[in-house]
This record gives structure tokens, C-alpha cells and sequence, in this order.
């Protein structure tokens, strides 16, 4: 089935208000994390991005990822 010109826009128009960040985890890491996201219900991307949001609020940078970063402390 052909992509149509205006879904390649959309698409376009979307990938582009995103950003791209990439891991390399082991094999077996790989493994491990997806088989946990299907146990959980949850696409891997979704997995992660929860895992570091939820780390994020623990180390006190704002709520996840509407977040103000912490300032430097000056000496």
C-alpha cells in the first residue's frame, strides 16, 4: 500500500517536533528490558521513558520531563 503525500507531511511534520536519543545496551541487557516492558504491558520506548522520568523526580529535577534543571550551586 502506497504512503500517501500528505501522510508523509504529517509524518514528517511529527518526527520532526521530536527528539532522537539512542542506547546500545548489551544483548542481554536488550533482552531483559524488552521482555520487562511486555511483562509490564508497555512498549519499550514507554518503559524507558517512564524508568527515566520517575529517576528524574527522584533526583529532584522538577516533575519528570516538565522539569526545570537544578542550578549550579555558587562558592
Amino acid at each position: 500500500m502506497a504512503v500517501s503525500e500528505a501522510h508523509k507531511r504529517a509524518s514528517n511534520k511529527w518526527n520532526s517536533s521530536r527528539d532522537n536519543i539512542m542506547i546500545r545496551p548489551s544483548k542481554e541487557e536488550g533482552e531483559i528490558i524488552r521482555a520487562t516492558a511486555a511483562a509490564a504491558g508497555k512498549s519499550v520506548q514507554s518503559y524507558i521513558l517512564e524508568a527515566v522520568r520517575e529517576k528524574m523526580e527522584r533526583d529532584g529535577v522538577g516533575d519528570g520531563f516538565g522539569f526545570s534543571l537544578p542550578q549550579p550551586e555558587n562558592k
